[in-house]
């Protein structure tokens, strides 16, 4: 196995293999037989390089979310949260979530369209960057139930780095609902 999946693209090589984190991952699909691609693409990760364990909610249901908000007439989502005992680093799990996504018929053709297979890296240990081509954490994890709902049932300390416990967003987004 190649130590250079455990660097980012650029970093000078390491003296040891990179620690392992927890990554969280969130899966959606609103296209197509989603509880299968769902339980496909947790095997998907379960059989990526570096990564040691994973850790998955039970999927829930929820309304499609569009620019405009939320869009009742658009097919349901099934999400999920997958959390990665992994010592990949950041840029290379994108990397690998995004060929997964291909992998399941993902197009991307419009933002926020309907999709076969969504995965969003939300956090990855306690990292922040705000490159845009990795923001961690995810920009907009912090007000979506159908993120925090699943991941606090897998992790019930969870907390998002720079927002706070889990269970307080997700109790927050219920108050304002």
């Amino acid at each position: 196995m190649s130590r250079r999946l455990a660097q980012g693209i650029g970093d000078p090589p390491p003296h040891e293999t990179r620690p392992a984190v927890d990554a969280v991952v969130a899966l959606g699909a609103n296209l197509g037989d989603r509880a299968e691609t769902l339980r496909e693409a947790v095997r998907d990760l379960a059989r990526l390089p570096l990564v040691d364990r994973v850790r998955t909610a039970e999927p829930i249901e929820s309304v499609a979310v569009k620019p405009a908000g939320p869009d009742e007439e658009a097919p349901a989502y099934l999400n999920s949260v997958a959390v990665l005992t992994t010592r990949l680093a950041p840029a290379i799990l994108l990397s690998y979530l995004h060929v997964i996504e291909a992998r399941h018929g993902r197009e991307r053709r419009e933002r926020w369209g309907d999709r076969t297979l969504d995965l969003d890296l939300i956090a990855y240990g306690d990292m922040t960057s705000d490159d845009p081509a990795l923001t961690l954490p995810h920009p907009r994890a912090a007000g979506r139930d159908f993120v925090l709902e699943p991941w606090l049932s897998v992790d019930p300390d969870a907390e998002l780095i720079g927002h706070g416990r889990v269970a307080d967003l997700l109790s927050g987004l219920r108050g304002s609902a």
